[in-house]
């Protein structure tokens, strides 16, 4: 049985255990979850180490950090730096994007020294065997994507993007849309050039099942993936990204039906203004799954800056009830992330989840500001850096400018709370005695 047929079963399962002690909810809070698929716990068994970790609805936000090589640039050790970086930074999930070098040897390497969940999009290698063997992309064979999917379940991948909507019927209406930038996801180019190349329907769309028995056995997750999502904020909330998130919400009652473990994610660009809706829209037509945003940027010019761009998005987006972050770099858009790259952008995107986690009421978040404000009030500095999200950053920070007052260097003698505590303290302390 997998993890869902134990849990319907009564079993006491340590993934679920840990998970509500992680959390700070109540074990029948996840129970409830995962049996009506509004909680996932994406946790191969063949993944060694792992830590297993809830994502949806009460729980905390999760942040997850892409990494990979490309064709023009592979380097297996760089990666691994770039993984523990992530997770020392705080990302609950890692997902190995490569498509450059030995793309097997780097998700075996990566997995192997992963302790969160870590996630691929197979149909990239696929898509690259097939160059490889055939000469082209579209020379791909429907047992080449089934089998990369397999392949990529018993190395240990916890979840896996498959774009499952991208289908003749979603094609035909980003035809008649006309899009600025088009398709911009990967995968989604790669079965929308296979389906018009070979005159076919989508394969993880039409043998559906297979893909579920293949998850089932394995006890991965599925992530169904936006291969439609909006390149920029001009293309945000058009016909061709609903219709292929319809066809993800039937998908994700079938995955239901059989035990499988879904989730769904989401755009892509899309102004501040259409943050809400896109989210309300996918727990609506997607019955609560949780939901995974990429972003969303809500503006297309930040080049350099786009870490910013996301988190503002994010923050939106989980606040609205998304569920699961996909960090942004600085150097989105422009080049592949270096190791300082991926710290700014689970940095930024941790900060916008737990803003979310604030208004969301989740667990431990309010009480987390309210210690820092208490450390403050009373100048404690220590407890000041150790609250902080990056505490050596707070404390270089407050180094930076050597001060003769208790206070920092801003403000130095002149600080607002000292004063004001040394009058209206006093005065506060005669008044009660």
């Amino acid at each position: 049985m997998n993890l869902i047929e134990r849990v319907r079963n009564g079993s006491s399962i340590p993934e679920v255990e840990q998970v509500a002690h992680s959390e700070g909810v109540s074990l029948e809070t996840v129970v409830n979850g995962l049996l009506d698929g509004t909680i996932v716990i994406p946790a191969n068994p063949l993944h060694a180490g792992l830590k297993p970790a809830g994502v949806g609805k009460g729980l905390r936000t999760k942040v997850n950090a892409n990494l990979g090589t490309s064709s023009d640039f592979s380097d297996i050790d760089l990666e691994l730096r770039k993984m523990r970086t992530a997770v020392e930074c705080g990302a609950d999930a890692v997902m190995d994007l490569s498509t450059g070098g030995d793309i097997a040897a780097i998700r075996q390497r990566l997995i192997a020294e992963c302790p969160v969940m870590f996630g691929t999009v197979p149909i990239y290698q696929a898509g690259i065997s097939a160059i490889d063997q055939r000469g082209a992309i579209v020379d791909m064979t429907v047992g080449d994507m089934f089998a990369a999917v397999e392949t990529h379940a018993r190395d240990g991948v916890d979840f896996m993007t498959i774009h499952c909507g991208v289908t003749q019927d979603t094609i035909e209406r980003l035809r008649k849309q006309v899009r600025v930038t088009n398709i911009v996801s990967r995968g989604g180019a790669f079965l929308t050039g296979w389906m018009l190349h070979n005159d076919l329907e989508n394969p993880f769309y039409e043998q559906y099942d297979r893909l579920l028995e293949l998850a089932r056995q394995y006890e991965f997750a599925l992530s169904l993936g936006d291969g439609l999502r909006p390149g920029s904020i001009a293309d945000a909330s058009d016909r061709a990204q609903f219709q292929e998130l319809i066809i993800l919400g039937e998908l994700v009652q079938r995955a239901r039906h059989a035990n499988v473990q879904v989730f769904i994610e989401g755009p892509g660009h899309v102004p501040m203004d259409q943050v809400v809706a896109n989210v309300q829209l996918e727990k609506t037509l997607c019955q609560g799954a949780p939901f995974y945003v990429l972003g969303p940027l809500v503006t297309d010019i930040g080049a350099g800056y786009d870490h910013i761009t996301g988190a503002i998005g994010g923050a939106i987006a989980a606040a609205a009830g998304a569920d699961f972050l996909c960090y942004v770099t600085p150097s989105e858009h422009l080049s592949l992330p270096d190791e300082n790259d991926v710290r700014e952008g689970v940095i930024a995107s941790r900060i916008a989840a737990h803003a979310a986690d604030i208004v969301k009421g989740v667990p431990g978040a309010l009480e987390w500001d309210k210690r820092m404000s208490a450390a403050r009030k009373a100048l404690d500095w220590t407890a000041q850096a150790e609250l902080a999200l990056v505490p050596e950053l707070a404390r270089k920070g407050h180094q930076k400018t050597p001060t003769q007052e208790q206070a920092c260097s801003m403000c130095g003698k002149y600080c607002a709370m000292a004063i004001v505590e040394q009058y209206l303290g006093t005065r506060m302390t005669a008044r009660c005695e």
